[in-house]
């Protein structure tokens, strides 16, 4: 479990805030006043923690305020950009958050097929601004999902087997450290900086602007997904299994085990039932899409076949409805080298028992491979690129559900995977589950490596409301 013992006790000084309000363009949000309970909330409803201090940031400035603030009053201090951090890391009980959702802007320069675009902004926003150039960089499968954390912790989405994780894609980033500097991390400054913001995490400083490679993509896209009754997925998923092996780069997939949700497209006589769902994109000509998507659509058949063309900004949205803001969630994940049969099995013989849950819970396996593969582990902190598949056991239940079978449910699941799995997590996947773990989602020489740099840049560990890297003790002379 993440450290959230608090450096000092009482309450804030009265003073001190009204000086810091004075200070801000944003605001400053504390128990008593109204809006506090919205302010302190995050994505994840299942996290509920009080803070003494809310700062709604507008600017660079405002971020500088609030560190400088925050280090005055010895307070344990959160950040957050879109708030969706299962381990609900936006938040904390008793320190301050450095809430950035308000600082939205974004350039995008479309000769240089770059964007720079401030912290508070989310996928959706960034990408309407892109898609009005024809232009996009991988992002999240849900678009209310905030750029920052995700692109800090690596990045998977519908782009990356053609053109790299989103953290591939990063050029550049404004941070503010801990010791209350701004500074420019890439390739000619602070490289290392750069290199350990290519999927550590937000332990280093807090990122104010991010530079973005772009790409062209769409408008138009070929996407979409089939569905499949639970009781076929053994034959959909060595299906799926053997058809990714034959994929371009321009097909990214998931293989998904849900409860099949009201949309129009979907009979109704198959709403509430299990199923297993293929969802996908191809970043490339439509033409060459449909073709390659022509062997998913027609095995089985699929009980629904919904794939063709579609706007991108569609396609990123599609997910939306099943990760709504405040839901109760609960998650546990596995790098999976293949999915062999006996995998399979393991699989299908626990979410046959998803059918009591909330209709939310899921079970995602995102096909990796193609770009993701081809750069080298030394470039980025983020390792693990050799595992064909990325898996998330995802329970979410509402409020007036028990928490406690959703839980067992997605321990059970990921222990059955276990035999199969690498023993590594990815980093936006995990839960609060501990040091071994942060240390497993980047091996050991990737992590004696951050830990370095997070003793360059953060030697008093002040940013530790997240997946945390220890900093290295420092060399005695």
């Amino acid at each position: 479990m993440t450290d959230r013992s608090e450096s000092s006790g009482g309450t804030v000084d009265e003073a001190a805030v009204r000086e810091l309000r004075g200070q801000l363009a944003g605001d400053v949000i504390v128990p008593d006043d109204d809006g506090y309970d919205a302010a302190r909330a995050v994505w994840n409803g299942y996290i509920d923690r009080r803070p003494r201090v809310v700062v709604r940031c507008r600017g660079v400035a405002d971020v500088l305020a609030a560190v400088r603030f925050a280090r005055a009053q010895t307070l344990l201090t959160a950040v957050r950009g879109g708030g969706h951090n299962v381990a609900g890391f936006g938040t904390c009980d008793g320190g301050i958050v450095i809430d950035l959702a308000p600082m939205k802007g974004v350039r995008v320069d479309p000769e240089a097929r770059t964007a720079r675009a401030q912290p508070g902004l989310t996928w959706g926003e960034f990408d309407r601004e892109t898609q009005a150039f024809g232009l996009a960089t991988t992002g999240g499968l849900v678009t209310t999902t905030g750029i920052a954390g995700f692109t800090l912790g690596g990045g998977i989405g519908w782009l990356m087997r053609k053109h790299g994780l989103t953290i591939d894609n990063l050029i550049s980033a404004d941070v503010v450290t801990a010791d209350g500097r701004l500074v420019t991390a890439n390739a000619a400054s602070h490289p290392d900086l750069l290199w350990a913001l290519r999927g550590g995490g937000g332990n280093f400083g807090i990122v104010t602007s991010f530079e973005y490679r772009l790409h062209p993509v769409g408008p138009i896209v070929v996407g979409g997904a089939v569905f499949h009754p639970a009781e076929k997925a053994r034959e959909v998923l060595r299906f799926y299994n053997r058809w990714v092996a034959t994929l371009p780069d321009e097909m990214t997939s998931m293989a998904a085990f849900i409860t099949a949700p009201p949309l129009p497209f979907i009979p109704q006589s198959l709403h509430g039932t299990p199923m297993l769902a293929v969802a996908v994109c191809y970043a490339g000509p439509v033409e060459d899409g449909q073709r390659v998507a022509q062997p998913l659509v027609s095995f089985g058949p699929p009980a629904v076949a919904h794939v063709g063309p579609v706007p991108y900004t569609i396609l990123q949205g599609m997910f939306d409805a099943s990760a709504p803001r405040g839901i109760h969630s609960y998650w546990k994940t596995h790098y999976v080298a293949d999915l062999s049969d006996a995998a399979i099995d393991a699989l299908t013989a626990e979410t046959a028992k998803m059918r009591p849950l909330s209709p939310f819970t899921t079970l995602h396996i995102h096909h990796l491979e193609g770009a993701v593969s081809r750069v080298n582990p030394d470039a980025t902190a983020f390792r693990h690129r050799a595992p064909r598949y990325a898996m998330n056991v995802v329970g979410l239940w509402t409020a007036a559900e028990p928490a406690e079978p959703h839980i067992a449910w997605v321990r059970r699941t990921f222990d059955a995977v276990q035999p199969f799995a690498t023993g590594a997590p990815y980093l936006n996947f995990l839960g609060d589950e501990g040091a071994d773990r942060v240390r497993a989602a980047y091996g050991s020489e990737t992590y004696d490596r951050l830990a370095k740099i997070k003793e360059r840049y953060d030697p008093a560990n002040f940013f530790r409301v997240n997946q945390n890297i220890r900093p290295a003790a420092p060399a005695r002379a």
